[in-house]
């Protein structure tokens, strides 16, 4: 069949978007390390909560463009919001390396998390589109894999840049190259998926909703709704270290080398190991996989405060990015189970709504937290939250949960 679902049959064009989802998450890697350092380096910023507004209009705006990016993509065509992505994340780099001031960095942000809610969404919906049931596991495996390696990549490369030659404007050069290549890959050479959509829809014998989407995957489907909120939290959880994390570390006497590597071996172990867990979720279910990855990450930010050495810092920083990769793919994958084909795309952009706000919600809380109290309070927490949505995974989803793969 021409648009006959299955990785192997449609090799090439998923290997493209996994690809294109590695330069779309390139470009959030460029500030994880050295953007509060920034902040209080070349602008003078102290307030923890105002440094954290660059996170905040980052999270709310990628959580909104989530939600149109589902909703439009069954109207107007996947590859559209794919490239409508990359055309916001064009001025990006330059604008965060001739900002004269923080108000310039905000509004570099707000264009970033366009960017993320129309291009990584729409690369999610793509590669489920291509995707058989029994593939979606490992399908978005390899898309957070992709997307996440190049975070924990380029976070590096970033700190590493900046303690070579300085904050600005070198290591925003990468971002450029990141922003070409994106845009142009996904013009020339990507084919909207769209079709396929039809062709699983055909076959498919779940009932197509005729309800409210927004509250059937928010509060309506207990199963939805647990998965919502687990997502939230994950997010909340990384709100919180993309702003505590550096200025925690500073604190503990790390260089900003040391930093970029501590805040690299997060994401990266996030990325790299998304290929086993969410092949893995197709054999567990995507229950087991969910509510042990909530606890893991939980206890991992728990034990963060208390440490004082770069060798241990780097092992939770680990052991925490395994958590996450535990949830992140199976988190979509379940969405994907759980809805009707033609549902899938607004069904995953009302998911990734409440997701991704999770970002917002993380740094107003932990900055809020940190000004207040301290760093390490914070951290302890966001902690205690995590672990109280693992318990509301293993409690509210359905316990006949089974595999996807027999």
């Amino acid at each position: 069949m021409k648009h006959e679902t299955g990785l192997r049959k449609n090799w090439k064009q998923f290997s493209l978007l996994v690809l294109i989802n590695a330069f779309v998450g390139g470009m959030v890697g460029l500030e994880r390390t050295i953007l509060p350092e920034i902040a209080e380096t070349d602008f003078g910023i102290a307030a923890r909560s105002a440094i954290f507004s660059f996170i905040v209009v980052f999270g709310i705006t990628k959580a909104v463009a989530n939600y149109f990016a589902g909703r439009f993509a069954q109207s107007y065509g996947r590859k559209k919001m794919l490239v409508a992505g990359w055309l916001f994340g064009l001025p990006v780099p330059f604008i965060l390396m001739y900002a004269p001031d923080w108000n310039w960095v905000i509004v570099a942000n707000l264009f970033l998390g366009i960017n993320q809610g129309l291009a990584w969404s729409a690369n999610v919906i793509m590669k489920i589109d291509l995707a058989s049931e029994k593939d979606r596991g490992i399908a978005m495996g390899l898309n957070e894999f992709a997307g996440y390696l190049a975070v924990a990549i380029v976070a590096f490369l970033t700190g590493w840049i900046a303690a070579e030659v300085g904050l600005r404007p070198y290591p925003f050069y990468l971002g450029i190259v990141l922003a070409v290549a994106g845009l142009v890959s996904s013009i020339l050479f990507v084919k909207d998926t769209a079709p396929f959509v039809e062709f699983e829809a055909g076959k498919s014998s779940k009932n197509q909703s005729k309800k409210n989407l927004f509250y059937e995957v928010s509060l309506g489907d207990k199963n939805l709704q647990a998965v919502s909120l687990a997502g939230m939290m994950t997010n909340f959880k990384d709100g919180m270290a993309w702003g505590v994390f550096p200025i925690f570390l500073i604190a503990s006497g790390l260089s900003l080398t040391q930093i970029g590597a501590v805040v690299a071996i997060y994401p990266a172990f996030w990325g790299l190991l998304q290929i086993i867990t969410g092949k893995l979720s197709d054999y567990t279910g995507r229950k087991k996989m969910l509510w042990a990855g909530m606890l893991v990450q939980g206890i991992s930010l728990l034990i963060f405060p208390f440490l004082d050495h770069y060798a241990a810092f780097i092992v939770i920083a680990a052991l925490l990015g395994t958590g996450t990769a535990m949830v992140y793919p199976t988190f979509l994958a379940a969405v994907a189970d759980l809805t009707h084909p033609v549902d899938r795309a607004e069904s995953i952009g009302v998911f990734r709504l409440w997701r991704d706000g999770g970002y917002a919600f993380g740094a107003i809380f932990s900055g809020l937290i940190a000004d207040i109290y301290d760093t390490e309070f914070a951290i302890i927490l966001t902690g205690i939250l995590v672990l109280f949505s693992a318990a509301w995974v293993l409690f509210r989803m359905n316990k006949l949960d089974k595999p996807v793969v027999n």
